[in-house]
C-alpha cells in the first residue's frame, strides 16, 4: 500500500491544495456527512432499513438537499463528484456515459429505481442518460461486492436512486432554469397524505439544450460532425401507498422517462436516437408477527433504443421482469432475512441473431448481527440460470467500535458478472460457451464520527478473473469469427484506498475525499481503460443569513481510452462556485457556475466535454 500511496499521492494533492486554497476564499451550510446525518437510515447495504452508522458495507447517500442545490446537468455529473466513482461520456448530457465504482466496468455496477432493477441486457449496465435527476430525492451508493444480496453484475457496488416521495402534509413542488448550450428545465410535483392510510407522490419534468458538438475534428472522418448535439428529456414518476390495516401495505412506484438525443457518426446527417427508460413496481409489505415482517413485490423495468444514423436505423428492446419475497425476522437487535427471486430477461432486436430470453431463480439468505461494541453480517445467494449455469456467492464483514466515535470494518465477499446478450449472441462477435465473471474482494476500513465531523479510509483488493474482452484474433471460433469475439481471457486486480471527510466549523462546512487505485489488467500489465490512479473532490460551503455561498472541484489523473495504454487522457481538476438563497418561505434561487476555468478536458477520446457554463434556477416547496 504504500507504494501505491508515495509520489501518485504527492501529484494528486496539488489540485486539492489549489482547491483547498481556493475554497477558503468562499464562506460555504453544512453538507451532508457522507453517510449522513447520525439518523440516517440506509436501506440498499443489507436490503432492510438500517441505521447508518451500523452499515458494515462502505456507503455514500446523496440527500435531497445536496440534490437541490447541485445544479448537476444529470445524474452522471452528479455521481463524478462522490467518492469511489469516476464517469466517461461521448459528448455533452444525452450522450452515452458509462460509471465506474473503483475501477470496475459499467456493466459490473447494479442499479436500482426504487428497488428496481434497471439496465440492457445487450450492452449490460444502466443508460444513464434517460435516469432524470429532477425525479430523484436520494440516492445511496454501496461499494463492493453485493452479489450475495443482488445476484449478478454486483461486482463494484450498487448504486440506488429513490424517486420523490410523499409526506404528511400534501406539498406541492416546482422548479424552473435555465443555463448555458441552451439549456432550459422545467418540474412540478404534488405529493403527501389524504390521511393516515393513503399517501402520494407525483412528479413530471422536461428539460432540453440545443448542445455542442459531441466530438472533435480529432474523431476523424467517420464520426466527426460540427453539428450542435443537443436533447430533450420527459419525465414522470409517482408512487402509492396504502395502509390498509396496521403494518399491512400495498403499494406501486413507477417511472418513466424518454430522451430523444443527437449523436455524431459522421458529416452529413443528423444522427439521433430515442431511448426510454420504464420501471414499474407493485408490492405488499406485511408484518405477520412484532418481529416478522414480509414484502412481497412484482417489478418490470423496459430499457427500449431506436437509433437514426447514417450507418442505418436499428431498434433494441430488453424488458426485466422480476418476482421477489423476502421475509425479515428479528430477534431482539438481529435479523434474519431469507429471499426468494425469479428474474427473467427479454430481448427483441432488429439483429437477427440477438432476440431470446433468460430465466434466473435465486434463493438467499443474510444474517445481520449487533451486539454491544461487535457488528457482523454473512450472507449467502444461490443463483440458477437458465443460459449460464448456477453460481453461488457469499459475503462475510465484522465491525468493532472502539468507543462511541471510532469503528474498524473488516469484509470479504465474492461476486459475479452474468455475460450480456451481445457478448454471448451477437453474430460475429458473441460465444455462447462464454462464462460469467468472477470477483473476490477483502477490505478494511475506518471510519470515525463524532458530532459534524465524519472521517473514513478503507482498503480494498478485488480479485477478478474470466474477464470477457474484445480480442482481434478468435482463440476458438476464427471460422465464425475472423475479425475477433468476446472471450474470458483476462484476469485483473482492482486494488486502491479511498479516503472521505467532513466537518463543520460554524456556518463554514468543509467535505472532501481522495481516491488512490490501481485498476491494473494482470494479463497484460496495462492500466484499465479510462480509469485513472487518483481522482478526488473537495468542496466548502458557508451560510449568510439566508443564503449560501460555495465552492466545489474534482480533479483527475491521466487515464488512457484503450486497453493498450496507447491513447493518452491528460489529467484535468475543474472548478465550480454556486450560491443559493431564500427569497420567501418556500421559494428559494440557485445559480451555479461550472468550469469557471473553462479547461478543456476529455472523458472519452476526441469527444468534447462542457466548458465553462452558468446555470440560474428558480425553486418552490423543496426543502
Amino acid at each position: 500500500m504504500t507504494s501505491i500511496v508515495s509520489r501518485r499521492a504527492i501529484s494528486a494533492l496539488k489540485p486539492l491544495a489549489i482547491s483547498l486554497a481556493v475554497a477558503s476564499l468562499f464562506p460555504a451550510s453544512a453538507f451532508a456527512a457522507d453517510t449522513g446525518t447520525a439518523e440516517a437510515v440506509v436501506l440498499t447495504a443489507g436490503r432492510q432499513a438500517q441505521a447508518a452508522k451500523d452499515v458494515l458495507a462502505d456507503n455514500v447517500v446523496i440527500t435531497a438537499d445536496e440534490i437541490a442545490k447541485s445544479g448537476a446537468s444529470s445524474l452522471v455529473d452528479l455521481l463524478q463528484k462522490q467518492r469511489g466513482v469516476e464517469v466517461t461520456h461521448n459528448g455533452g448530457p444525452g450522450t452515452t456515459s458509462s460509471v465506474f465504482i473503483r475501477g470496475t466496468s459499467n456493466a459490473q455496477n447494479v442499479v436500482l429505481v426504487d428497488g428496481v432493477r434497471i439496465g440492457s441486457s445487450t450492452t449490460g449496465g444502466a443508460t444513464w442518460s434517460t435516469i432524470p435527476l429532477s425525479q430523484i430525492e436520494r440516492i445511496e451508493i454501496v461499494y463492493g461486492p453485493l452479489s450475495s444480496l443482488y445476484g449478478a453484475d454486483a461486482i463494484g457496488g450498487v448504486i440506488q436512486v429513490f424517486t420523490k416521495k410523499g409526506s404528511s402534509a400534501i406539498t406541492p413542488t416546482a422548479s424552473v432554469g435555465a443555463g448555458t448550450y441552451g439549456l432550459r428545465k422545467a418540474d412540478a410535483g404534488i405529493s403527501g397524505a389524504l390521511d393516515s392510510r393513503f399517501s402520494f407522490a407525483l412528479n413530471v419534468a422536461h428539460e432540453e439544450a440545443d448542445g455542442f458538438s459531441a466530438s472533435t475534428p480529432a474523431a476523424g472522418a467517420f464520426t466527426y460532425n460540427p453539428d450542435k448535439d443537443g436533447y430533450k428529456l420527459d419525465s414522470v414518476s409517482g408512487r402509492l401507498a396504502y395502509e390498509w390495516s396496521k403494518g399491512q401495505e400495498l403499494g406501486l412506484n413507477l417511472l418513466q422517462s424518454r430522451l430523444k438525443a443527437q449523436f455524431d457518426a459522421g458529416p452529413g446527417y443528423d444522427d439521433r436516437t430515442q431511448q426510454d427508460l420504464q420501471t414499474l413496481a407493485v408490492y405488499s409489505k406485511n408484518k405477520l408477527a412484532d418481529n416478522w415482517t414480509v414484502k412481497t413485490q412484482y417489478a418490470q423495468a423496459k430499457d427500449k433504443s431506436f437509433t437514426d444514423a447514417s450507418y442505418g436505423k436499428s431498434q433494441i428492446n430488453t424488458e426485466q421482469d422480476t418476482f421477489n419475497i423476502q421475509s425479515d425476522l428479528m430477534f431482539g437487535k438481529d435479523v434474519l432475512q431469507l429471499m426468494y427471486e425469479n428474474r427473467e430477461e427479454k430481448v427483441e432486436t432488429t439483429t437477427v441473431g440477438l432476440n431470446g430470453k433468460r430465466t434466473t431463480d435465486s434463493f438467499a439468505a443474510s444474517y445481520v448481527m449487533k451486539s454491544g461494541a461487535h457488528l457482523a453480517s454473512a450472507s449467502v445467494r444461490y443463483d440458477d440460470s437458465s443460459v449460464y449455469g448456477s453460481n453461488t456467492t457469499g459475503s462475510i464483514a465484522y465491525g468493532y467500535r472502539i468507543n462511541d466515535a471510532l469503528r474498524v470494518n473488516a469484509s470479504y465477499g465474492t461476486s459475479f458478472r452474468a455475460p450480456t446478450y451481445n457478448e454471448l449472441y451477437y453474430p460475429g462477435f458473441g460465444i455462447a460457451s462464454n462464462k460469467p465473471e468472477k470477483g473476490k474482494n477483502a477490505e478494511v476500513g475506518i471510519y470515525y464520527e463524532l458530532g459534524d465531523t465524519q472521517l473514513s479510509a478503507v482498503y480494498y483488493q478485488n480479485k477478478l478473473t474470466d474477464l470477457l474482452v474484445s480480442t482481434n484474433v478468435c482463440p476458438v471460433q476464427q471460422d465464425t469469427h475472423p475479425f475477433g469475439c468476446a472471450y474470458n481471457v483476462e484476469k485483473a486486480t482492482l486494488s486502491g484506498l479511498t479516503i472521505g471527510g467532513s466537518t463543520k466549523f460554524g456556518d463554514l462546512s468543509l467535505r472532501g475525499s481522495l481516491d488512490i487505485q490501481d485498476p491494473k489488467d494482470d494479463t497484460t500489465g496495462k492500466q484499465l481503460a479510462r480509469r485513472a490512479k487518483q481522482h478526488g473532490n473537495i468542496a466548502a460551503e458557508y451560510t449568510i443569513a439566508k443564503a449560501k455561498v460555495g465552492v466545489e472541484t474534482t480533479f483527475s489523473d491521466k487515464r488512457f481510452d484503450d486497453a493498450a495504454n496507447k491513447k493518452v487522457l491528460g489529467g484535468y481538476s475543474l472548478l465550480n462556485l454556486y450560491a443559493t438563497y431564500d427569497i420567501a418561505p418556500s421559494w428559494s434561487v440557485i445559480g451555479r457556475w461550472n468550469n469557471v476555468l473553462d479547461k478543456d478536458y476529455q472523458l472519452a477520446k476526441n469527444y468534447n466535454s462542457m466548458g465553462s457554463n452558468v446555470y440560474v434556477g428558480l425553486n418552490y416547496g423543496f426543502k
